[in-house]
């Protein structure tokens, strides 16, 4: 008998996955199995002699494939979560096998068939609602996936699919390599200006690369630190023209290559499925649903921001003159001089602040929000075996019991995919029994002792936690609308909302905490805060909104085969005025939201569009008093427990009462003014 424990029946506490156990060997042969098991029950679907019904179709559907899913679970979390080398070689044979394998799924004429069936006479079937919107979304995935093309157009999207995998998975492990290799190493006398926590991060990071003295990494809050607080301009030129090359460089790990492949195979995806460019095939299935809707956003965000910009950059030169930089500023002083200017505008210094924040007082203010809002309780489960050192889980309960299980893997480490993100384990369902969910964050915070977060930092925590919201409050009947299975401008929402819970005064007073005193954050410092919350907010919705557009643009190019990615990038920006003291916050080459994968592509717009929500969102709670009025509380449950089981605008109105206004977005970043100026 195999000892592959992806063949056993789990008997974890509440299921969990036995990463003690678990080998990247066992990995390969379960993923074949999987697959097999898939087919085979996709098969006897299709060819089933009783006429198509619901059960016999689509909930057979939803049955399917279990053991692929549980496997691809955990595989793909692994491969993002710790990056070994044998690891990322199994991800690089199998995604153009598990993109084939996706496709015979999608391309089967018989099982399309019978949905197709289904589909003409979905209003006389007396469906549920949320039957019938998962009939009619599972069948507009067979449609867009190709299933009513000719049979050399099937097997032209399949090989497509498998390629463009491949194209994924090679880009983000060249980003991930770039991100390995390369390091600034620091003596003693490179430190200038580096409060005590910068430090204490560069000295954890040199440990990590067995090497002596301090050093400075490629992940952001690794970087972005040293960028703000370094008064050597020399490194930080060093450290920012690395940190915007990865994916940049010749040989086997240029991305340069292939961006235009993948861009040319969406577009003749595309254009099989009858849309001119990409970016209409994508916008057809959101809930902004126009090009021309993303863009009367941007537009409006880009002149407000820009307008903004301009004035903090006067400002910002004015203290670089007192340095004798007497030339334009640059990118990698931007966020030295915006520190300095906060400092003396604001009394705020980040050193100062930044002992008040600690990760664990600020993982609890996120878990005690949750309880306050929807009453969870979240159990310290230690005894449950984890995939690295750094994982930690707990039981999530509410009022009627056991809820999920929640994973938290908040370090940076060498290997581990950058960035921050929320994933599972397992998604809740409850088709033929009760399944709770196991949810994880990621983070990448640099390891201290304490680890002390930025206040940028203890958002990114509350946004991800947002997100795990969303999949553990998940009361859905079919797996595939549960959670965060949702369209993809509509998915930023729950975690975007969650982020303004930190910034009420009673979070703060609560949780932000001196990490050797134990005192409170002083209440004129935090009043000092709050008062800073939209300082710098030109710089920062230029450098993202300018990623936003060059998404777009990179995605109607009408022939991108041949594309120079670094002259169509500067004529983006050059066309829209990008400020050249600005850099977008992802430049091609690294942006892994489009090219590791299609998820965001011709999206990127989607966190601009979901604060939209957010902002206007949060007024429930404003214009009720109380940032933990349970009436709304109630509502915005609501949208958390129905993952895709209802139109999410439908959802939204159904929270808010009305549609949401683009203005409480400008307001909320204090760009309003600007826009009616």
């Amino acid at each position: 008998m195999s000892s592959n424990p992806f063949f056993e029946p789990w008997t974890t506490p509440f299921g969990m996955t036995p990463f003690d156990r678990i080998r990247p060997e066992h990995c390969p042969e379960a993923l074949e199995r999987g697959m097999a098991e898939h087919l085979a029950e996709i098969d006897a679907i299709a060819a089933d002699p009783s006429a198509p019904t619901f059960a016999n179709t689509i909930e057979a559907l939803e049955r399917s494939g279990r053991l692929l899913q549980r496997v691809s679970n955990v595989f793909g979390n692994l491969v993002a979560s710790l990056g070994t080398p044998e690891l990322e070689a199994i991800d690089l044979d199998f995604a153009p096998k598990l993109a084939q394998h996706g496709m015979r799924v999608a391309l089967n004429p018989g099982l399309f068939a019978r949905v197709d069936a289904l589909f003409g006479k979905r209003a006389a079937l007396g469906l549920a609602p949320d039957a019938l919107r998962l009939l009619e979304r599972r069948h507009l995935g067979f449609v867009r996936n190709g299933a009513r093309l000719g049979e050399a157009d099937k097997a032209r999207m399949s090989a497509m699919s498998e390629r463009l995998a491949t194209l994924h998975t090679q880009f983000g492990q060249n980003v991930v390599h770039d991100e390995k290799e390369w390091h600034l190493a620091l003596a003693e006398a490179d430190l200038a200006g580096l409060p005590e926590f910068v430090r204490e991060g560069a000295r954890q990071a040199a440990a990590e690369r067995g090497i002596e003295g301090y050093a400075i990494t490629l992940g952001r809050s690794s970087i972005e630190p040293f960028l703000t607080f370094s008064t050597r301009r020399d490194l930080r030129r060093s450290a920012y023209l690395a940190w915007i090359a990865r994916g940049e460089h010749p040989g086997p790990h240029d991305n340069r290559v292939l961006i235009p492949e993948i861009l040319a195979l969406r577009l003749e995806r595309a254009r099989l499925l009858g849309y001119p460019t990409y970016v209409e095939f994508r916008m057809a299935d959101t809930m902004a649903a126009s090009r021309e809707n993303v863009a009367r956003l941007t537009d409006e965000v880009w002149a407000a921001a820009k307008h903004r910009a301009a004035a903090e950059r006067d400002r910002l030169l004015e203290v670089a003159r007192e340095d004798g930089i007497n030339d334009a500023i640059e990118p990698w002083d931007w966020r030295h001089y915006a520190e300095r200017v906060r400092q003396a505008e604001f009394a705020i210094d980040e050193a100062e602040l930044k002992p008040y924040f600690v990760l664990e007082n600020i993982q609890q203010a996120a878990f005690d929000t949750a309880a306050r809002l929807f009453g969870l309780r979240f159990l310290a489960r230690p005894d449950i075996p984890g995939y690295h050192p750094d994982m930690r889980a707990w039981e999530v309960q509410d009022e009627q019991g056991h809820v999920g299980v929640f994973l938290a893997d908040n370090y940076a480490r060498s290997g581990k995919r950058s960035g921050a993100w929320m994933s599972s384990y397992r998604d809740q369902e409850a088709m033929d029994e009760a399944v709770s969910p196991i949810i994880v964050n990621n983070n990448n915070f640099s390891r201290g002792t304490p680890t002390l977060l930025s206040f940028d930092d203890a958002e990114t925590l509350f946004h991800e936690f947002g997100h795990a919201l969303h999949g553990l409050l998940s009361r859905v009947r079919y797996p595939s609308q549960s959670g965060t299975s949702v369209r993809r401008d509509f998915v930023e929402f729950p975690s975007q909302i969650y982020e303004h819970w930190l910034a009420v005064p009673d979070t703060l007073r609560r949780y932000a905490r001196h990490h050797e005193t134990g005192e409170a954050l002083p209440e004129p410092l935090l009043q000092r805060l709050l008062s800073a919350r939209n300082f710098n907010q030109g710089f920062a919705t230029v450098e993202y909104t300018a990623s936003a557009v060059l998404d777009m643009a990179l995605h109607a190019h009408p022939d991108p085969a041949g594309l120079d990615v670094a002259a169509f990038e500067r004529e983006v920006l050059a066309g829209i005025g990008m400020p050249p003291e600005i850099g977008a916050r992802h430049r091609p080459t690294h942006f892994q939201h489009l090219f590791a994968g299609a998820g965001y592509a011709a999206g990127y717009y989607s966190y601009l569009w979901a604060e939209v929500l957010d902002a206007d969102g949060f007024g429930c709670f404003e214009a009720a008093g109380d940032p933990f009025d349970p009436a709304a509380a109630a509502r915005l449950r609501r949208i958390l427990e129905a993952g895709d089981t209802r139109d999410p605008m439908e959802l939204y109105v159904e929270f808010r009462g009305e549609q949401p206004r683009t203005e409480a977005l400008l307001r909320h970043r204090g760009l309003l003014a600007m826009a009616e100026g």
